[in-house]
């Protein structure tokens, strides 16, 4: 769920109620919708995207005041016999969508994506909707402290950093940060659905876009055609008990990659047995904490490089590389290269992160004694130290945020036509039990699980046996039936290989889609 939009990009409290916006809110706001004007705005590698925006209420329970835009792509269908909007989103939240749409519309079979306007869109707050926020530009510039709080000095410089965040987002965005939330994105869906003349409109999300449209659909069940959820938010952890979770999953993540460098000691020279590895990886980390490579990546900058990896094992034969460099050969560039790759914000990113902390800050309580967080960020340390504290502090700002909660969404839903939730059971940025409470709150949903797999955002990404569910879903609605926990199990895609030339180590669509979709979601 976390975001980290680096160069490449062009995703526990109980489980809660929320309030609907009365009726009558949702009748006046559909009154004021316009139709969509969509204007050309292809690309080379998606010539037929056209773009276009659609006026949302900044608070939809007083449609007729202030107003805000969402900027839309769309893939329109070529087919006689159309099923209407198939709504995308990549994550975050933070994540932009509107490239998304081009790429889903070209992944899928050809008589299938014929059949919908695939539509991309950027949530409040994001990219080209307006306003688009950014609370501190330069907020993750390097070198940063070191994120493990060994001594007073840097827990209180980390302190310093979080508080300042969250300052400046109250000075900036007073007006806006209150309707930063799941639930009023899933309501801009809505009047997005009135925008496009559309009586239902189908939806298919990856990471927190399984929790945006899970919310959607707990709005509005009778508005929802199909609904496609990948890599599946835990909706009983929102949000500090999902952080938690993922701590202990990217450790193992992290240990999967040093056990990939051992299997290929001829090529990394970094030895044969993975805990060695991995002792010679914090060993690497300790260096740079006390001289940053090419002068920006310190502690946290590897970290930031690595975690990653975590999400896509497309990555680790460029990991590997930088760490054997560095290693081996006291090489720094190759090291900062990954860190530009895959570890750098941007400009998007700060808008991004922006967004990310705006959403998750506001959509469920947080700690707010920071003894709290130091409690439980050093237990799980203590069993899993990979990402645990630069998670901490990439949510830390929570606990000083300027605005009001709400309690998380209660996603359960008995209204809903079958649902198709994919899950691979490594996942580490949305942990296996999420995509299985789902499953058991969505009643008569299908859960197809990629065995053994480990990265996050799996259809179409190369495993033709995951796509090929998603696709006869999307045609007729059809979904898998079984007896276990799992509907269908399919097997897990293969790792990569070491690079033999710099060209993508996996499939192009899975690192095309790995790029879309960005880190940290």
């Amino acid at each position: 769920m976390r975001t980290r939009a680096a160069v490449l990009c062009a995703a526990a409290v109980v489980a809660g109620s929320f309030t609907a916006p009365p009726a009558s809110a949702t009748t006046r706001a559909a009154v004021q919708t316009s139709p969509v004007t969509w204007k050309k705005c292809g690309t080379s590698d998606y010539p037929t995207l056209q773009c276009g925006t659609v006026t949302v209420p900044l608070d939809h329970r007083d449609p007729g005041g202030k107003q805000i835009t969402l900027a839309l792509s769309r893939v329109p269908h070529t087919a006689s016999a159309p099923l209407g909007p198939l709504l995308v989103n990549p994550g975050g939240p933070g994540g932009s969508g509107l490239t998304l749409a081009g790429f889903v519309a070209s992944a899928l079979p050809k008589e299938v994506a014929a059949r919908y306007d695939v539509v991309g869109f950027d949530p409040r707050g994001v990219g080209r909707s307006g306003p688009a926020i950014d609370c501190a530009p330069g907020y993750f510039k390097p070198v940063r402290p070191d994120s493990v709080p060994a001594t007073p000095a840097l827990e209180e410089a980390n302190l310093k950093r979080v508080r300042s965040f969250a300052a400046a987002c109250g000075r900036k965005y007073a007006s806006v940060l209150p309707y930063l939330d799941t639930v009023s994105a899933a309501q801009d869906l809505d009047a997005v659905r009135q925008a496009l003349g559309a009586r239902r409109i189908s939806y298919f999300g990856y990471s927190y876009g399984t929790y945006l449209g899970a919310v959607y659909a707990k709005l509005h069940p009778d508005r929802v055609r199909r609904l496609v959820l990948d890599s599946v938010v835990d909706p009983t952890g929102v949000w500090y008990d999902d952080n938690l979770s993922q701590d202990h999953a990217f450790d193992d993540r992290q240990r999967a990659l040093m056990a990939w460098i051992a299997k290929y000691d001829p090529v990394y020279r970094l030895g044969t047995d993975p805990e060695r590895v991995g002792a010679k990886w914090y060993a690497m980390r300790a260096a740079l904490a006390k001289k940053p490579a090419g002068g920006k990546v310190g502690a946290s900058e590897l970290e930031d490089t690595f975690i990653p990896g975590g999400y896509y094992n497309g990555y680790w034969p460029y990991l590997a590389e930088a760490f054997s460099a560095y290693v081996n050969g006291k090489k720094t560039a190759a090291l900062v290269e990954a860190y530009d790759d895959f570890g750098a914000v941007d400009a998007s990113g700060d808008n991004g992160y922006s967004v990310y902390a705006a959403v998750q800050c506001r959509d469920s309580s947080w700690p707010r004694d920071w003894n709290q967080w130091r409690k439980d960020n050093w237990a799980a340390y203590a069993k899993a130290p990979f990402m645990v504290w630069n998670n901490a502090w990439y949510n830390a700002t929570c606990a000083y945020w300027p605005t009001k909660t709400l309690r998380p969404a209660d996603i359960a839903n008995g209204k809903l036509p079958p649902a198709l939730l994919f899950q691979a059971t490594n996942d580490a940025a949305t942990p296996y039990h999420g995509g299985v409470t789902a499953h058991r709150l969505l009643a008569g949903s299908s859960l197809v699980v990629e065995q053994g797999g480990g990265n996050h955002g799996i259809s179409l990404s190369g495993n033709a046996c995951l796509d090929k569910y998603l696709a006869a879903y999307l045609t007729d609605g059809t979904v898998p039936r079984g007896a276990g926990t799992a509907d269908a199990v399919c097997p897990r895609s293969p790792d990569p290989k070491p690079l033999t030339t710099k060209t993508a180590s996996t499939s192009s669509r899975g690192s095309t889609l790995h790029r879309l979709l960005g880190f940290r979601r």
